[in-house]
């Protein structure tokens, strides 16, 4: 088949009007779909509904260390709830402070706290400073780029590539530029492209030579255990910057949102000893300490590392089917046609697609007259602003599979629609 583009003028007419009646069809059943979020389906919470009943008497309320978890104390978490990050995620126990159900919160938390007292090394808190710059590469994660954006940084875009962030412009960038504070980053299965860091890229990163002595890589590792097919291997920044001696420089984010509930889940923030001591002077007055009940009933419930591999083998075997629907959407109704580009995912929570330039906008706004929320277009970049006006984020979780095939047949429609349009109005 012909890409639309290289179609004879009259049958592009001929077909766009075959897609407005079609569109309009669907317009008019009413639809009332939401796809804006990365949210799990019901069907997945209730695999971890088990977890409700691993509390039931005040014999088994105490943490190993004897800490009655149901009265204050543990400011960091209890030691078992650390001992299961530690293996999630490859890192000593004694690094880890366990938070409550929102590693988000803790990263905005992290940004905060730089703000009023600077991290570890700072001279001065950031606040002071006549100007705050962050690196975003992007297409990202949207929440991300809102907290900083929050704090008054200037976001700077670093382009994405088949690997991992542009490490080039990185190196550039960091290394001549003290304002540039940090990072943000989601080294496996990349929010929304589904990419994992590859070993160079992350030992790129553990090498940086910043310009700045409190620049700190946000590592945002929410999908460490999301895999859908083959798992994506990813490089463990902590042990590649205690070998370059940067270990003072990462902090890494994760939590259970995903994995358990996302209302009531467990995050954790992991970091250097020196950070670790900063942070925790800042939080015995912040805080009397997380809900230690609830990281008890997630170590009673997983066990172990192998608990939670065969947990999120059952999420896997709900979320593939949808996976599965919208890469062959994608594929058999646009690819052919040269509308769209995507990034099969081996894991995570999303599917990137790229459409023509300067119809993402189109597309949203034409799904949304349908019925289909979409994530807004431009939301992947600093400022809600995509320059080339392409990229969509799709989030494939949260329909049921017969509602997901309903939301990406007028999805498909929309690209078509749009992508006539633009090359009409040529």
């Amino acid at each position: 088949m012909l890409k639309l583009a290289q179609q004879p003028r009259e049958h592009i007419l001929e077909l766009k009007k075959q897609w407005e009646s079609q569109y309009s069809e669907m317009k008019a059943a009413g639809l009332k779909l939401d796809m804006s979020r990365g949210k799990p389906s019901s069907s997945q919470l209730d695999i971890s509904n088990g977890i409700f009943d691993c509390l039931s008497s005040s014999d088994v309320m105490k943490a190993e260390d004897g800490t009655d978890c149901r009265n204050y104390g543990l400011l960091d978490g209890i030691p078992e709830a650390k001992r299961l990050f530690s293996d999630m995620l490859g890192i000593p126990a004694q690094n880890i402070i366990i938070g409550g159900n929102s590693s988000l919160n803790m990263m905005f938390d992290a940004i905060s706290r730089a703000m009023t007292h600077g991290v570890y090394g700072s001279k001065q808190p950031w606040m002071k400073l006549d100007k705050i710059k962050f690196l975003c590469p992007s297409p990202g994660y949207d929440r991300h780029f809102a907290i900083t954006e929050l704090f008054g940084f200037e976001l700077i875009t670093i382009k994405m590539n088949s690997d991992g962030p542009d490490m080039d412009e990185v190196e550039r960038l960091v290394s001549n530029d003290s304002a540039i504070k940090g990072i943000w980053c989601v080294p496996k299965y990349s929010n929304p492209e589904g990419i994992t860091y590859s070993d160079a890229v992350v030992k790129r990163f553990a090498h940086l030579k910043p310009a700045a002595e409190d620049f700190r890589i946000f590592w945002d590792n929410a999908y460490a255990v999301h895999d859908l097919y083959i798992a994506d291997q990813l490089l463990n920044i902590f042990d590649e910057c205690k070998a370059a001696g940067t270990e003072d420089m990462v902090f890494e984010f994760a939590s259970t949102s995903k994995i358990s509930f996302p209302g009531s889940g467990v995050a954790v923030m992991a970091a250097s000893e020196n950070n670790i001591k900063q942070i925790k002077s800042i939080l015995t007055i912040q805080s009397i300490g997380p809900d230690k009940l609830n990281q008890l009933r997630h170590v009673k419930y997983f066990k172990n590392m192998d608990g939670i591999r065969q947990h999120m083998k059952k999420q896997a075997e709900v979320l593939i089917p949808k996976f599965e629907l919208v890469t062959n959407m994608l594929e058999r109704e646009l690819t052919e046609l040269g509308l769209v580009s995507f990034h099969k995912p081996n894991g995570g929570y999303f599917i990137s697609v790229n459409v023509p330039n300067g119809c993402a906008k189109r597309v949203v706004q034409l799904c949304k007259e349908a019925g289909v929320v979409l994530t807004a277009a431009g939301a992947t970049y600093p400022y809600g602003k995509d320059p080339d006006d392409s990229n969509i984020r799709i989030a494939p979780t949260f329909p049921p599979l017969s509602e997901l095939k309903t939301a990406m047949e007028l999805f498909c429609l929309c690209v078509k629609l749009a992508g006539a349009e633009k090359i009409l109005s040529v």
